[in-house]
């Protein structure tokens, strides 16, 4: 009889078409992987291995094998969108969260990580990147300092409480003075910062104190000699050294070698400090202690102790005077304003206050076997034994793909191949549907047979 054959041609038609449906439904599904239903033909087995019917007696679905090929990428607005160019997967968990503990505290994993392609996350209340369900992105985390070293993945956190201002330790001066600069002192009073033909230069960074607060430092250069400047600190107007008679005095002298180059360099160059206990400097580092100051709102700043103030890099060319770099290490308190992500994971915080710190880093996976991993619906897939144990790494390296911020991964269903496949399927169930007929026509002649 041929209706067992029919039979399964027909059921094996209709999960074909039911694999080609759910392709075609997630056309639009960013992150999801299309489907292909392989069958394989059915054989009876004879008694003791022999027999000479080669008849198959039908059809059975052999797998539904999913198609890991990389899906278009397509640019979004949002930064924390983000597409795996490359082989690998976000690791996401289902969490629990503890309603006792603290809004910044790590939620417990609810059982093993599932591995995604959708990268449509987003930050939750208590700055914990989510995707539409809810479930944390797992990656590395950053300490204090902004450093970020291997870990187990954990719930990636974003400093939702900003950052902490950090009081300036070092001043980077890097400048050139005219050598062809008029001797402008020392005068009587060696400097009146009142009156710029008393000294030859000026140049202020903002400098800032532990609690964060501002304090404008004003450094004034004075030519006293031939390769020889005095250089002179105030803080908020107020001179960081005086001399005897309550008078502005110089905090370093420099000394430029008779080539005009750095006054470390060889040639004869030196900086004579004389704050800190005095001394020479060998590097160009010399030491000043930032006393407390009146804001112009009327505040009082916190001294500042301790700031190395680095001007090795300083010359004496003939040419104008001119300022190439001036940046000091300490910044006020700031709130987070953004988040970007760079192709290697690397999460960077931006802040109001115009620093950016690495939050964290996100972690991929990949397996020797995806085909193996079983679907959970929700765009997300877990381990088995088929698929193997994950390799785990950062993006970029080995093997895995690369990050793209502000992109999706579309689906790489091919809905054009997928509507004739749905043709052809259609034309196979009408031709099993035709077997089952013609069988039944061959069986009522046999019974009508008189």
């Amino acid at each position: 009889m041929g209706f067992q054959q029919g039979l399964s041609g027909l059921n094996a038609s209709s999960k074909n078409l039911d694999v080609i449906g759910n392709n075609v439904a997630n056309a639009n599904t960013f992150g999801a992987k299309t489907a292909r239903a392989e069958f394989a033909d059915v054989y009876a087995a004879a008694m003791n291995g022999t027999g000479a019917g080669n008849i198959g007696i039908g059809v059975a679905l052999s797998t539904v094998a999913q198609q890991f090929s990389q899906g278009n990428i397509t640019t979004t607005e949002n930064a924390l969108d983000l597409a795996i160019n490359g082989s690998g997967f976000f690791q996401i968990a289902n969490v629990v969260r503890d309603p006792n503990a603290a809004p910044n505290a790590t939620p417990q994993m609810d059982g093993a990580p599932m591995y995604s392609r959708n990268g449509q996350f987003k930050v939750d209340r208590n700055g914990f990147i989510v995707n539409n369900q809810q479930q944390v992105l797992l990656g590395y985390m950053a300490d204090t300092n902004g450093i970020i070293a291997p870990q187990q993945a954990r719930p990636i956190q974003l400093p939702t409480a900003g950052i902490n201002p950090q009081a300036t330790s070092g001043v980077q001066l890097e400048f050139n003075v005219d050598s062809r600069a008029a001797v402008t002192g020392p005068t009587a009073t060696n400097i009146n910062f009142n009156d710029p033909t008393s000294y030859n230069n000026a140049t202020s960074v903002t400098m800032y104190d532990s609690l964060g607060q501002d304090v404008a430092v004003t450094y004034y250069m004075q030519k006293t000699a031939a390769n020889t400047w005095n250089v002179y600190a105030t803080a908020s107007g107020t001179p960081l050294r005086t001399d005897g008679g309550g008078n502005p005095a110089p905090v370093a002298t420099i000394n430029f070698p008779t080539t005009g180059g750095n006054p470390t360099a060889t040639g004869g160059g030196n900086i004579q400090y004389f704050m800190g206990g005095g001394g020479t400097s060998t590097d160009g580092r010399i030491p000043l202690d930032i006393p407390a100051t009146t804001r112009p709102d009327g505040g009082t700043t916190l001294p500042i102790t301790g700031v190395d103030l680095n001007m090795g890099s300083a010359t004496q060319y003939g040419t104008v005077f001119g300022v190439t770099n001036l940046t000091q290490n300490g910044f006020a308190p700031g709130q987070l304003v953004g988040v970007t992500i760079d192709d290697s994971g690397v999460v960077m915080a931006r802040f109001s206050n115009g620093q950016s710190r690495a939050a964290g880093q996100v972690e991929l996976a990949t397996f020797r076997n995806p085909q193996g991993l079983q679907p959970i619906g929700g765009n997300a897939w877990i381990g088995t034994f088929a698929s193997g144990d994950p390799t785990l790494s950062v993006p970029g390296s080995g093997n895995m793909g690369v990050l793209q911020a502000g992109a999706l991964e579309e689906s790489n269903v091919d809905l054009t191949g997928e509507l004739v496949n749905m043709i052809t399927a259609q034309r196979n169930y009408q031709a099993n549907a035709q077997t089952i007929k013609t069988q039944d026509q061959v069986l009522q002649t046999l019974v009508n047979l008189r």
